[in-house]
């Protein structure tokens, strides 16, 4: 029989990332994914004749976690992605698109058009009332957290008088495009601290988009590392419940849903929050220190993938579309999928509306809110399309959601979460994913100390 180290369960990006820490340390280390590749959030793959993706994914400037975790595992990060110094919001109200530059450093004239060139749909007092927002949801994300958090963003602006101009075409963007909740329902601390947690490095900030399917330029590399390092990477097992003795205080491994049982002195779950209620749940329904996990709410994500026979836009570069079932769009035909002759990304808001609904039926209303920001595309120019639908997917980014939010300690002996549900700086990304894997991965080390 053999005994791992620490048998992790979900090849996502937490997962990935606990495994390399650990085999890097010397450690055993098994890691275990349901589907037949790696990646989880962060993936592409074949879906029925169409390359597509998790979602609509760009690496954010002032990222540190995730690019180290790229270097261990050999990846060049300029190598895989370009950047963008500016974004674009297309709105039904207005003819031309609004530009906004996101590079204070490497873009700072389009930063300085961004305050004097989008006349008249953002006047120099839109821009005031924007940066006087954002001061006051920074102090209060420091001074006043637990305040904060009981806010929606609607509401905070509200609050502080943000011209109407600007919560258009500056904040729904910056929250609905981000996260695909509308402004009446997101948190603002949630809000806030995305901006907050990259402010020591906010002179790096600017958006990349990945050269290359998120599987094959990211995360199988890092999966191939861990199998340099003496891990082992595992597709197409999923875990079924966790091995439990002492009257539920040790965890000591996982039984596969093939009924093949992985014996391990540590566990760590790096699955979305709803598969770990599920894990949990059997052998920790009462537990204590589980209940606000437990209680802790999802939602659901629907992307939309179209391959067309011409580019759509001009070029490829991260697009809003508030007041329209666009939260964020792209073309990246240039981009990540070099492969196709024209490619739209988009992620859909509200994500419920489109759970439910055919391909077909979400066609058209893509379609029609294309149309109505002036970006019509002909049903002939189609080549394929596909609806990407995750439920319970992230954790939700309403108020009085984030102190319910678990450690990645556990009181378990043999047990640690990763995931960015669980507690860290970095909210729903991948950069808080990354950070997540690391912590749980100095959980594990440390209990192997003791």
């Amino acid at each position: 029989m053999t005994t791992y180290d620490c048998v992790i369960v979900g090849g996502g990006l937490a997962g990935l990332t606990t495994g390399l820490e650990l085999a890097e340390a010397g450690k055993k280390v098994a890691l275990l994914e349901a589907e037949s590749f790696v990646g989880g959030r962060t993936a592409s793959w074949d879906e029925n004749g169409m390359h597509v993706e998790s979602g609509f994914h760009r690496h954010i400037g002032y990222y540190t976690h995730l690019p180290r975790i790229l270097k261990k595992s050999g990846i060049a990060l300029e190598d895989i992605v370009t950047w963008e110094e500016r974004a674009e919001v297309r709105s039904p109200r207005n003819q031309e698109a609004v530009k906004l530059g996101v590079a204070p450093l490497f873009g700072p004239l389009k930063m300085l058009k961004t305050i004097t060139g989008n006349d008249p749909y953002l006047s120099g007092k839109d821009m005031i009332s924007t940066a006087r927002f954002f001061l006051n949801g920074i102090k209060d994300y420091y001074l006043h957290s637990n305040e904060l958090d009981q806010w929606t963003v609607r509401e905070y602006a509200k609050k502080h008088h943000l011209c109407e101009a600007a919560f258009h075409y500056i904040i729904i963007p910056l929250s609905t495009g981000v996260f695909f909740l509308p402004p009446e329902r997101y948190s603002a601390y949630n809000f806030f601290g995305l901006f907050a947690a990259g402010l020591p490095r906010l002179y790096k900030m600017r958006i990349g988009a990945y050269l290359g399917g998120m599987t094959e330029v990211m995360c199988q590399p890092i999966a191939k590392r861990i199998h340099a390092l003496g891990g082992e990477v595992y597709t197409n097992l999923k875990g079924e419940s966790l091995l439990v003795s002492g009257n539920g205080r040790n965890v000591y491994g996982v039984q596969t849903e093939d009924g093949k049982v992985w014996h391990a002195n540590h566990t760590t779950l790096a699955v979305s929050l709803h598969a770990a209620k599920k894990l949990l749940k059997p052998s920790f329904s009462s537990h204590e220190s589980f209940q606000s996990m437990f209680a802790l709410p999802t939602m659901d994500a629907v992307t939309f993938q179209i391959d067309m026979n011409t580019p759509l836009m001009e070029k490829d570069i991260t697009t809003f579309g508030p007041g329209t079932c666009l939260a964020s769009f792209a073309e990246q035909s240039r981009t990540t999928f070099q492969q196709a002759k024209g490619r739209l990304s988009i992620i859909l808001t509200p994500p419920e509306r489109f759970t439910a609904l055919s391909e077909n039926e979400t066609l058209e209303i893509v379609l029609q809110d294309l149309k109505a920001i002036r970006l019509p595309l002909a049903k002939e120019n189609i080549v394929k399309y596909r609806k990407i639908a995750h439920l319970h997917d992230f954790y939700h980014l309403g108020p009085g959601h984030h102190v319910m939010r678990p450690s990645q300690k556990t009181p378990i002996r043999g047990l640690t979460l990763a995931g960015d549900y669980t507690m860290q700086p970095f909210f729903a990304t991948m950069e808080g994913a990354v950070y997540s894997g690391k912590a749980a991965a100095e959980f594990v080390l440390r209990e192997g100390q003791s």
